[in-house]
């Protein structure tokens, strides 16, 4: 959908790009990016000196759509002369708020680069279906799908960007051939990308990485939010046997531990029993498991007893980092159907206590690794120092000025003020 809501008057020639939400919304703006410098756009980093700006959105909570109103709100105050595209999730839901927005000249439900350059009234070419370049440099984001079959009822993502669409695993491994011209990591994302292949024949998320991994020489690939559950045995093994190929990392959303609400959120697909089951078989055949979670807490419905059995599987599972949201109704999902939601005291209190829990778990695993070896990709420099992060998804740094490769092993230590950092093997 692309709804032109004023005059774009001439074709602009320098253009701002912000994003907000996942990597999914990452790698969309980078395929944004791309189409505007093939058609003779500037994209510039310094919205003062833009011309026009593109903002893609994010629907997930109302915290974020509050960031993006206010982000609009601001470009317009800093730049009256700025001319706004918004476009991504929360444009695909759009009720006419975000259209009336200061500076605000289109709104483009969904990513589709033809449309974004189309209401800034630019021109070119066709649009190239591979994604040549990253913006991050030696990471670089590789969305395989697109859209979900599954109805969580606090979700309106599901809503925004449709079904599941799962692209071809000959583009895939196309695209991935030409970022691994730069990158030294590749992660998979999508919105569902457990779902990968299911509208393709023969073809699923392991058979799509397997060909990948043998296709693509080198480069590491990680995998994005995926559910725990839909980790079949060949992804299992790449991590276990082949780890500098297949980051030993899963984010893998659990949103709560009580089946209870598993139920009420419509998250058929597993249990907490099962959820539980698959993580502690690839832990134990993992030998270096890096594992995050989402966590959502006061979801309608959620007692005392519910929100006790979260905390007992999160403290039971090893957990390495977790992100922990209080329940945000979404106007267009069907939990607001379900009754009120937990009060904000009581959300924030469970909130709180998951965050602490995380925090004791995460600096215990960090401990646990001083003195064994990490695969670093590294990512920056920052304060005198180069930044990486390992297989299993630690921030870690190297302590040393002069340059180091984009991808190393080495050993991990800890500096006096506790910060982890590895040690390149000479």
């Amino acid at each position: 959908m692309a709804c032109e809501l004023r005059a774009a008057g001439d074709a602009v020639t320098r253009v701002y790009l912000h994003t907000f939400g996942c990597k999914a919304n990452q790698y969309d703006t980078e395929v944004v990016r791309q189409a505007l410098e093939h058609s003779g756009a500037e994209v510039v980093e310094d919205p003062s000196l833009a011309e026009a700006a593109v903002v893609n959105s994010c629907t997930v909570t109302h915290v974020g759509e509050r960031k993006l109103r206010g982000y609009v709100r601001q470009l317009a105050r800093a730049n009256a002369d700025v001319r706004t595209v918004v476009m991504g999730c929360a444009a695909a839901l759009d009720d006419g708020t975000i259209a009336g927005l200061p500076g605000v000249v289109g709104v483009v439900g969904g990513a589709e680069p033809k449309s974004v350059l189309g209401t800034l009234g630019i021109s070119g070419g066709g649009v190239d279906p591979i994604l040549r370049r990253f913006a991050r440099g030696r990471r670089a984001w590789l969305k395989i799908q697109d859209g979900c079959d599954e109805h969580c009822t606090f979700c309106a993502t599901t809503i925004a960007r449709g079904k599941n669409r799962s692209r071809s695993p000959a583009e895939i491994c196309r695209e991935a051939a030409v970022l691994a011209e730069s990158a030294e990591e590749i992660v998979l994302t999508g919105v569902h990308i457990g779902s990968y292949g299911r509208d393709l024949d023969g073809m699923d998320l392991g058979g799509l990485v397997e060909a990948l991994i043998g296709q693509v020489p080198r480069v590491r690939f990680r995998l994005s939010s995926v559910e725990a559950t839909e980790v079949d045995d060949r992804l299992e093994s790449l991590m276990v046997f082949m780890p500098d190929r297949l980051a030993p990392h899963l984010h893998a959303p659990l949103q709560s531990g009580s089946d209870t609400i598993l139920k009420r959120m419509g998250r058929h697909w597993y249990t907490a029993a099962s959820y539980r089951t698959r993580i502690e078989q690839l832990a134990e055949r993992v030998p270096t498991f890096g594992l995050g979670a989402d966590v959502i807490v006061g979801f309608p419905g959620e007692e005392a007893r519910d929100f006790r059995n979260t905390v007992s599987i999160v403290d039971a599972l090893p957990f390495t980092y977790l992100h922990v949201f209080p329940y945000s109704e979404r106007p267009d999902a069907a939990a607001w159907r379900l009754g009120p939601s937990s009060a904000p005291p009581v959300a924030a209190a469970r909130s709180e206590e998951l965050r602490e829990l995380a925090a004791a778990k995460k600096a215990a695993y960090r401990a646990q690794r001083v003195g064994s070896d990490a695969d670093v990709v590294t990512l920056r420099r920052s304060r005198g120092r180069w930044e990486g992060v390992t297989g299993d998804y630690l921030e870690v740094f190297v302590p040393t000025s002069r340059p180091v490769p984009g991808r190393f092993s080495g050993q991990v230590t800890v500096d006096a003020d506790g910060a982890l950092a590895v040690i390149p093997h000479e």
